[in-house]
């Protein structure tokens, strides 16, 4: 994830550079349940509504909660299909809290957010709740598969808001929604919400099935120059990326235009944060217990927390995957193995390479910087 906002309050105020350094524990995207009452075109786990069998169920949870929190896990964030719909989910939440993680968050679609669930997501302390919107009206919901899912998670977001909840909204930008950005930012600031996550499509779930739809490298640097636009317009929003860590090295050479004075400070903070942190600092937990690299890696399991604790998993470099991911700079080929950036984006996704190339340490094909970018 790149943190935009963080990265343009360095231009103003600089901060210290220190050596890169990742934290004792990942955070963790936990999907609590596969069942979803919606049908999301992009849906990396495959959601349908229906029930699922094999799921963790509460105690499991709470057990390996219990060793997340031990392993040092800064982050837990509480996903699907949609949580929702899981009974327990509150149960689950208080426990978290109890057990002292620093943050602990929920995502979800918003469309079963009315006044009563809106009461119970304010009452249970969630430090950050991400609620999609990919596109206004019809758009939207084409993308999320059924008619008047837009105005149900607008209505979720007022909700949220309205009780003081710190409210994300998250945009999965493809060629079919792109036109849509400069609406989708109008209504974040519109809405007050506190946060604003930009992700590019990966290859995955149902957005592997529809990788045709990715938006080409040139509509992707004009949404890149919009969002660095309006994050630097307004500062009351936490700007961040995701699901392309060329973000970074884009933004580089953005400053390198605009304020060159802080070039070189920024490249030291980009090094400092390291890019693509997946199998690293960022891992996920499905369903069934099985533990992935992160939520793009589902057709690779490590190992399941019904038979090893996730910490013995994690720290298990016997896997070739996790060893290579783990490296740095990683050793990769093509583009990505002679670019000059390779120590601020660590390679980008290694799913999108695996997917196009066949190759999980070849040239990340969504990688948007040009040849002369990328050499210097």
């Amino acid at each position: 994830m790149f943190r935009l906002s963080q990265f343009l309050r360095e231009l103003d105020v600089p901060s210290a550079v220190a050596p890169r350094r990742d934290p004792k524990g990942p955070v963790v995207i936990w999907n609590l349940v596969r069942r979803c009452n919606l049908l999301c075109r992009h849906c990396y786990s495959g959601s349908t509504d229906k029930d699922f069998s094999g799921e963790l169920n509460t105690d499991e949870i709470k057990t390996v909660m219990a060793d997340l929190h031990g392993f040092g896990v800064p982050a837990l964030i509480l996903s699907g299909g949609e949580p929702l719909l899981r009974s327990d989910l509150f149960e689950i939440a208080a426990e978290a809290k109890s057990l002292g993680f620093p943050s602990v968050a929920l995502s979800t679609n918003g469309t079963l957010v009315d006044d009563a669930m809106a009461d119970r997501i304010g009452g249970a302390g969630f430090d950050y709740v991400g609620i999609s919107v990919d596109g206004i009206g019809a758009v939207h919901d084409t993308f999320r598969g059924r008619p008047g899912a837009f105005a149900e998670a607008l209505g979720g977001i007022r909700r949220c808001v309205a009780r003081r909840v710190k409210v994300g909204l998250r945009f999965t930008m493809t060629r079919d929604n792109a036109h849509h950005l400069p609406d989708v930012l109008y209504l974040a600031r519109e809405m007050g919400v506190g946060k604003f996550y930009f992700s590019h499509l990966n290859y995955a779930g149902r957005g592997n099935a529809n990788r045709e739809e990715d938006a080409h490298h040139r509509m992707t640097r004009r949404a890149m120059d919009s969002l660095f636009d309006a994050a630097s317009r307004m500062p009351e929003v936490e700007f961040v990326t995701g699901n392309n860590d060329a973000d970074g090295a884009y933004f580089l050479k953005w400053v390198e235009n605009r304020r060159p004075e802080r070039a070189g400070h920024v490249r030291a903070k980009l090094a400092q944060w390291g890019g693509n942190a997946s199998g690293r600092n960022v891992a996920n937990i499905d369903n069934l217990g099985w533990v992935h690299p992160d939520t793009m890696w589902w057709h690779e399991r490590l190992g399941n927390v019904r038979q090893r604790p996730f910490s013995a998993i994690w720290s298990d470099l016997s896997n070739p995957l996790m060893a290579g991911l783990k490296q740095f700079p990683r050793r990769l080929s093509g583009r990505c193995g002679s670019c000059a950036h390779l120590a601020l984006c660590n390679g980008n996704s290694r799913v999108r390479a695996e997917r196009i190339h066949d190759d999980r340490w070849g040239e990340d094909p969504g990688c948007y910087l040009t040849d002369a970018e990328i050499a210097a």
